[in-house]
């Protein structure tokens, strides 16, 4: 068994682990980067919330201040 790898002999083999670990390092990579660790996305989200809430908030306070005068 020296010499053989999991896959084959000779360089056939070594070519396919090498293979395999670059698949594995690359869909990693692209697991991690969709993930959402892209930050300027993420924060172009967070204020469109915090605006849609503020806009919320005064339409909730126009509502109440209608109903008080009733």
């Amino acid at each position: 068994m020296m010499g053989s790898s999991m896959y084959g002999y000779g360089i056939w083999g070594l070519l396919l682990n090498i293979l395999i670990i670059l698949l594995v390092v690359w869909v990693t990579v692209t697991l991690l980067n969709r993930s959402g660790s892209g930050g300027s996305e993420g924060n172009e989200r967070l204020a469109r919330v915090e605006k849609d809430v503020e806009e919320v908030k005064r339409m909730v306070q126009d509502i109440k201040d209608k109903l008080d005068e009733i």
